[in-house]
């Protein structure tokens, strides 16, 4: 058969600063995945086409019009541009699938245009959909969990397709995706990982893989994919270890700050590690995740900047991740505590998410049990800046003020001042310079929001009691998100299926 793979990382580029940073940067947040998938299908002999779209040009150009069927895989975000395209498949007679984040979270949703919806897969599991084991308007769920995962050099095409320019790689600005473990041992009740069972890549693999990017791609960053990378720690670091030190490759990772302590960040620093982003996520939960115990407020805070200070001098960038809005937040307070953390954390780059109730997950349980979740608003606006849920202790319009008070102190002047003066190197600081500058930009959407919501009555009670119909401003939106694509979806294919 013809086989497609075809990952969405973005919807269409609206403008020509858009479409060159999505061509620099968004196309090197390639998933492994779909990348696996291709490699599965090519094992069983199968015509394979692999592509994946961040938005600029046309998604059909990237593959044959003449598939006998389709994978998709793609975040919730890009989801409506995967329903476009799926409609446009069954006009063509070519079978059509979904899996990844997207398929996990809403798998009912997909099945409103996709022939098979798959939350969890193995190489078992697509082969069976390869054989037309799975009849149309089935929901797949692998048996067992992920294991024994192709390497490297198996989908090295794919890889080059994905993030390489024009095939051939960019220095540091070129990322090859891997992976040492797949689920989370953690439980935090906004995640898609939350019930996903840990598991480790194998040592043998993992030093595979390091060996063939040092062989083939001196230089090349590596990005670890783990939802939590390091909680084996010694075999993660030991299958770097191996490799003679002016040969192993950068890296970066995400991980609790539990992981980032004593020798460890010796080791760390010792195998090359350029990037780590703990999460601190909230000042009052998640504690146990950011090594803080029980504390919280300002008691969290200490025990946070001092695990910040202790990994600064072994790895160059540093990234803090914040949640703003959750049922724990209220008032002032989580404002104020994380522009100390700034002011007194200049060497560490913080990123401030708004929340968002994925499907299947606790917290999106439980605010559809009390009707908190906007159910009217499109999944193309289930990413910042959009609110698609009512927060429990703020406004629409009192949420809008503080995180934009917060956007704007992080990109100020004074802590842009801050934060090169801390950094470590030139690149660094040429980093957060142009993070600021975006920051900057997004900001600019943030307060249009604020402004049609201190205008608009009725986008206020559509936000803050769930009242009406969707906005005219998202309709409008949406229809410019998805740009000639949107034509393909009626009001009521836009209306998520719960």
């Amino acid at each position: 058969m013809r086989v497609g793979v075809l990952e969405i990382l973005a919807l269409p580029s609206q403008n020509i600063a858009n479409s060159a940073y999505n061509s620099i940067f968004v196309k090197q947040y390639a998933s492994i995945m779909p990348q696996v998938v291709a490699v599965w299908c090519r094992r069983r002999g199968h015509e394979v086409y692999y592509a994946s779209y961040h938005g600029t040009g046309s998604v059909f150009s990237r593959l044959p019009a003449d598939l006998d069927i389709l994978f998709i895989s793609c975040h919730t975000q890009a989801s409506p541009l995967a329903y476009a395209i799926s409609r446009l498949c069954r006009r063509r007679g070519i079978t059509s699938v979904i899996g990844g984040p997207h398929a996990r979270a809403f798998p009912v949703d997909c099945l409103r245009f996709f022939d098979v919806v798959v939350k969890s897969c193995d190489e078992v599991t697509i082969s069976g959909i390869l054989d037309n084991d799975y009849p149309p308007g089935s929901i797949v769920t692998a048996a067992s969990g992920l294991s024994g995962l192709p390497s490297l050099e198996e989908r090295i095409q794919e890889v080059r397709a994905s993030s390489f320019y024009r095939l051939r790689r960019r220095g540091l600005v070129t990322i090859i995706p891997l992976l040492a473990s797949t689920g989370c041992p953690y439980s935090c009740d906004f995640c898609v990982d939350w019930s996903t069972r840990y598991q480790h890549v194998s040592q043998d693999q993992i030093q595979a893989d390091l060996e063939y990017v040092s062989r083939n791609y001196p230089g090349c960053l590596v990005a670890f994919h783990d939802p939590n990378f390091g909680v084996r720690f010694d075999e993660s670091l030991a299958a770097m270890e191996s490799l003679p030190s002016g040969r192993r490759p950068p890296y970066m990772m995400e991980s609790s700050l539990t992981v980032l302590r004593g020798d460890r960040l010796r080791r760390l620093k010792d195998t090359n590690c350029v990037y780590v982003a703990p999460g601190v996520e909230s000042w009052s939960d998640y504690s146990n995740k950011a090594g803080a115990g029980r504390s919280s407020g300002d008691a969290k805070l200490a025990r946070v900047l001092e695990q910040f200070d202790r990994i600064k001098g072994n790895i160059p960038y540093i990234q803090a991740n914040f949640i703003f809005g959750l049922d724990s937040d209220s008032g002032y307070g989580p404002v104020e505590l994380t522009k100390e953390f700034m002011t007194r954390a200049p060497h560490v780059w913080p990123v401030v998410n708004v929340p968002v109730p994925f499907g299947e997950t606790p917290m999106q349980q439980r605010l559809m049990e009390d009707e908190r979740v906007l159910s009217k608003m499109p999944f193309a606006f289930y990413y910042s800046p959009f609110l698609v849920m009512r927060l429990a202790n703020y406004s629409a319009v009192e949420f809008y003020e503080k995180i934009i008070d917060l956007l704007e102190f992080t990109s100020s002047a004074e802590m842009l001042r801050r934060r090169v003066a801390a950094a470590p190197s030139g690149r660094v600081a040429g980093i957060n310079t142009l993070r600021a500058a975006a920051i900057r930009g997004t900001l600019v959407k943030f307060q249009r929001i604020l402004k049609a919501l201190k205008e608009d009555r009725a986008l206020r009670d559509f936000h803050d009691y769930g009242k009406g119909r969707l906005p005219q401003v998202y309709e409008k939106l949406y229809d410019r998100m998805l740009g000639p694509y949107a034509r393909l979806l009626s009001p009521a294919d836009r209306t998520p299926e719960m």
